[in-house]
């Protein structure tokens, strides 16, 4: 017997198949890609009679694993070694590249663009649902800051961190053939706002890499390079508690980095950091890391959110009073039931995102076979930040560890996180690698341009040059060398 088709049911069909059950994720990175592997194992029998079908849409075909990010930024680990491909780890779903733009969940349909839909000057698609997984992460959060959006450098994506890299010895780069000495100091002057994991473990591990860099440079030397973290609040790195956070301030400053706390980015325009203390920096390099914020299609949707903009979310991972609609990660503000503060949330760290998925995924599917869901609790275990190469702190299961054990502690960690067997074996082997040979220290910015040559050798000739000009500056045909 075949059950009728509800456009809303959530059941799986019995039986011959009329129409599946239609999952939409939203957002292929941590949380969604998680959540659709979670699924694609547990309805592994539904996917292949058709009974299910998932449909991931995400601007990236991979998902990044950011806590990846400031090493591959100081060369440590190879680019494509910090993004799983999701093609090849859900085979089961649909990959859909491209962004959704709203969701009318009343209608269980949601508005998304793809890299065809441009192509084809079609405009926006539709797709239609029966559940919702809304997993599309977070962007930076940046402030009304007078030049930011103009010389301003993120660091939340592989394409940033690997461009971030490429800069800073292009700066070097400068400094060391330019002989003006404003131009120089410019460039050998690093600014970075925002103290927390992304801010200090970029400046950090980027501060490594220059100051090796530094040794290849004749007139370069690791002090001439100036490094600043400004920080609105009175601490960094909160998230491994205030003696570590003291100790890493400590640290950095032992290695002639600037530290400002209580102070506030107020411009950067015409190539000048301006800090709220009244020192001025003129400076290249501008990284802003000062947080981030829900992505933007929450707000195209018909889902509650709270005072922050994020998505109302039971212990169940469900949205609030919202049937049909499930969230986890950045974009959820889940109530934190071991806390024991009443009305807390779960921060929104990939710790808890990765556990969040596993529930939502074995809720999702015991609300499709009629089974009772179970709640998401999971008391914080601590934290690691990584300093540099060998350099840490660490606070875990209210244990405090500094230096090589943090360090140690935040490899062990992140390399048991980091998705797929094949992931984990090349990150390992590129450790062992840079173990035993020098870093690499090679700029390679032409990837951000990469047909600037061929336009270059396509494009028109030159100019011939003036014939008494010419001559003036030649001898025997030749050109006159320079002293």
């Amino acid at each position: 017997m075949v059950e009728p088709v509800d456009k809303h049911r959530r059941s799986l069909p019995h039986g011959r198949v009329t129409e599946p059950v239609r999952i939409l994720v939203v957002g292929g990175g941590y949380v969604g890609m998680y959540t659709a592997l979670h699924l694609q194992r547990l309805l592994k029998n539904e996917l292949r009679s058709g009974a299910a079908e998932i449909t991931v849409v995400t601007p990236d075909p991979y998902m990044t694993y950011q806590p990846f990010l400031p090493e591959a930024a100081a060369g440590n680990i190879s680019p494509r070694h910090v993004v799983v491909p999701l093609r090849r780890v859900l085979n089961r779903c649909r990959i859909v590249i491209g962004e959704v733009r709203g969701i009318d969940h009343a209608k269980r349909s949601a508005t998304l663009t793809t890299l065809a839909t441009g192509e084809e000057g079609t405009g926006a698609q539709y797709l239609d649902y029966d559940e919702l997984v809304i997993a599309p992460g977070s962007i930076s959060r940046t402030l009304p800051v007078p030049g930011l959006a103009d010389y301003g450098i993120g660091f939340k994506t592989v394409e940033e961190a690997i461009g971030l890299r490429n800069h800073v010895i292009e700066q070097m780069d400068i400094a060391s053939s330019t002989r003006d000495p404003a131009i120089r100091d410019a460039a050998l002057t690093f600014v970075f706002v925002g103290g927390g994991y992304a801010g200090v473990e970029a400046l950090a591990e980027l501060e490594d890499m220059a100051r090796y860099t530094s040794r290849y440079y004749h007139n370069i030397k690791p002090d001439d390079l100036k490094w600043v973290l400004v920080e609105a609040t009175g601490r960094i790195l909160p998230e491994v508690g205030e003696d570590m956070g003291v100790y890493a301030v400590r640290e950095l400053r032992a290695r002639n980095i600037d530290v400002r706390l209580e102070t506030r980015l107020e411009s950067c325009e015409d190539r000048v950091a301006v800090l709220s203390d009244g020192n001025r920096f003129p400076t290249r390099t501008v990284v802003w890391t000062a947080g981030v914020k829900p992505a933007p299609v929450l707000a195209a949707t018909d889902l509650p959110r709270n005072e922050r903009g994020r998505l109302k979310c039971t212990a169940h991972l469900t949205v609030d009073g919202v049937e049909h609609a499930w969230a986890a990660g950045d974009a959820a503000a889940v109530p934190d039931l071991t806390a024991k503060e009443p009305g807390r949330e779960c921060a929104p760290n990939a710790q808890h995102a990765v556990r969040q998925t596993k529930v939502l995924a074995e809720n999702l599917v015991a609300s499709l076979r009629g089974q009772p869901l179970k709640e998401y609790a999971h008391k914080y275990a601590g934290s690691v930040a990584s300093l540099g190469l060998h350099k840490g702190v660490a606070h875990v299961y209210g244990r405090k560890l500094k230096g090589y054990p943090a360090w140690f502690m935040h490899r062990a960690y992140h390399l048991s996180r980091v998705p797929t067997f094949n992931r984990k074996a090349r990150v390992l082997a590129e450790w062992t690698l840079s173990g035993l040979f020098k870093r690499e220290i090679v700029s390679l910015g032409s990837l951000e341009h990469p047909r600037a040559e061929f336009e270059l050798a396509a494009g028109p000739p030159p100019p011939e040059p003036d014939d008494a000009a010419y001559r003036a500056g030649t001898a025997d045909g030749a050109p006159k060398s320079q002293d």
